[in-house]
C-alpha cells in the first residue's frame, strides 16, 4: 500500500468568544484537516493546526515526503519532517489508514486499551456576551452558574477554569465558589496560562489553602521553568504546565528544578500518538503525572485523542477538551459525552468519516472569512483598544 496524493483542507468553524490571559477567541478557529489517499482507495484521515500555523510552504515540503511512501513509515516521515506538529498529524492519518486496511482500532495499533472509556473534564472559560448557548460569563457567580449547566448537559466531575482574566483574587472567589457548590468530590483545576508574577501565584496558593480549597493541580501560574520551580518549593499544590515542558528538551531542565508534577501531552504538538505514549512513560520515571492538553479542535482530533488516553496506563485524571463549545462538526456522527466520558469510537482506524458537504462549507468560510490567523490579543483590542498584553499582568 502506498500513499499517492495528500489533501490539505483549512476550515474555518465558528468559536464563541472565550477569554484567556492574551485576550479572547476570534469568532472562527482555523483547522487544517488532512487527507491521505493510497493506491487501493483507501482514505486516512487527520486534523492539525490552521494554515497561520501549519502552511501551505510546509504542506507542499510534506507532499513530497510522504507521497510515495507507505502509511507504515511514520518514523522515517518524523526524521524527515522535523517539525512534531506535521509529522504527528502524518502519523496520525497514517495509523487511520492502516486501521481501516487492517480493519483494526488505532487504539489496537498502538498496543490495546487499558479503559474502554475516557474521562475528560469540563474546560470552563470567562466570555463575552454572544449569540450562544452559554451568555455571559463574567463574574465568579457566573462561572458558577455554567458550570452547572456543562455538569448537567454533560456529566462532567472535574471543572478547570481558565483563569488570568479576572484579578486573581476573584478567581480565587470563584474556586471556593466552586468547591461550595460542587463539593469534595468535584476535582477543581485553575490554569492562568503564566500571566501570574511568582508573587502572585504563592499567594494565589497560600489563599485557596486558608479557604480548603485542594486544586487537583494549578496550571501554569508563572512563566518559564525557573519560575515555576520557584513557586514549586513554596506551595503544597501540585502544579502541571503545558507551557513550560512542550519538547524532549525541557523535560531535563524541569526534572533538575522539581518544577512541575504533571505535564499535559498533546499529540498535535508533541509529534504524534506514538510520540505522547513515549512522553507518558517517561512521565512515570519522574514520578510525574500525565495529562491532556486541548487546544480548539474537531472530531477528528477527539477520536486522535480518546485513542490516545485509553492507551496511557498513567493518564487517569479527566482529559481537557474544547469540544462541548463546538456547535458542529465535520464527521458524520458527532460525539456525543455520557457521565462526562466518551467510550472509544467504533469501527476501524479512529472510527470516525468526513461529512464532506460541512467540510466544504468551512472551507469555503475560510476562503471568503476575514480570519487568516489566531490573534486573541488582537480580537481583545478591538473591544477594548486600550488593551495591552503585559505578562506579568498581575
Amino acid at each position: 500500500m502506498r500513499i499517492t496524493r495528500l489533501d490539505a483542507i483549512p476550515v474555518a468553524v465558528p468559536d464563541p468568544p472565550l477569554r484567556n490571559s492574551w485576550g479572547v477567541h476570534a469568532p472562527s478557529f482555523l483547522r487544517t484537516i488532512l487527507r491521505l489517499h493510497t493506491d487501493d482507495g483507501l482514505v486516512g484521515l487527520s486534523e492539525t493546526y490552521g494554515p497561520d500555523v501549519v502552511t501551505p510552504t510546509q504542506i507542499e515540503r510534506v507532499r513530497q515526503v510522504v507521497v510515495g511512501g507507505r502509511p507504515e513509515d511514520t518514523q522515517r516521515f518524523a526524521y524527515r519532517l522535523r517539525w512534531p506538529e506535521i509529522a504527528g498529524a502524518i502519523e496520525v492519518a497514517c495509523l487511520d489508514l492502516l486501521g481501516r486496511a487492517a480493519g483494526r482500532r488505532v487504539c489496537d495499533l498502538l498496543g490495546g486499551p487499558v479503559r474502554d472509556r475516557v474521562s475528560y473534564g469540563a474546560y470552563l472559560f470567562f466570555k463575552f456576551a454572544a449569540e450562544d448557548a452559554w451568555g455571559e460569563v463574567g463574574s465568579p457567580d457566573q462561572m458558577v452558574a455554567l458550570a452547572e449547566r456543562f455538569v448537567e448537559r454533560f456529566g462532567f466531575t472535574t471543572l478547570k477554569v481558565k483563569g488570568g482574566v479576572l484579578p486573581p483574587l476573584q478567581e480565587v472567589e470563584t474556586m471556593v465558589l466552586l468547591r461550595r457548590r460542587f463539593g469534595a468530590g468535584y476535582p477543581l483545576r485553575l490554569d492562568p496560562n503564566a500571566v501570574w508574577s511568582v508573587e502572585t501565584s504563592l499567594r494565589v496558593a497560600y489563599e485557596l489553602e486558608r479557604a480548603g480549597v485542594w486544586l487537583e493541580f494549578l496550571e501554569d501560574p508563572t512563566s518559564g521553568i525557573a519560575g515555576m520551580a520557584r513557586v514549586r518549593e513554596r506551595i503544597t499544590l501540585p502544579l502541571a504546565t503545558n507551557m513550560c515542558v512542550t519538547n524532549w528538551d525541557e523535560i531535563a531542565p524541569a526534572v533538575e528544578a522539581g518544577a512541575v508534577d504533571v505535564v499535559l501531552a498533546d499529540h498535535h504538538g508533541w509529534g504524534g500518538l506514538r510520540a505522547c505514549q513515549e512522553l507518558g512513560r517517561l512521565c512515570a520515571t519522574f514520578r510525574w503525572g500525565v495529562g491532556m492538553h486541548s487546544n480548539s479542535h474537531l472530531g477528528i482530533s477527539m477520536a486522535a485523542m480518546t485513542h490516545l488516553a485509553s492507551v496511557v496506563p498513567t493518564l487517569i485524571a479527566a482529559s481537557d477538551t474544547h469540544y462541548p463549545w463546538l456547535d458542529d462538526d465535520v464527521i458524520t456522527r458527532p460525539f456525543v459525552f455520557k457521565d462526562g466520558s466518551l467510550a472509544l469510537p467504533e469501527g476501524p482506524g479512529l472510527g470516525v468519516d468526513l461529512d464532506e458537504e460541512r467540510v466544504a462549507k468551512y472551507h469555503e468560510a475560510y476562503e471568503r472569512g476575514a480570519v487568516r490567523q489566531r490573534d486573541d490579543t488582537a480580537e481583545l483590542v478591538k473591544r477594548d483598544p486600550g488593551w495591552l498584553p503585559i505578562k506579568p499582568r498581575w
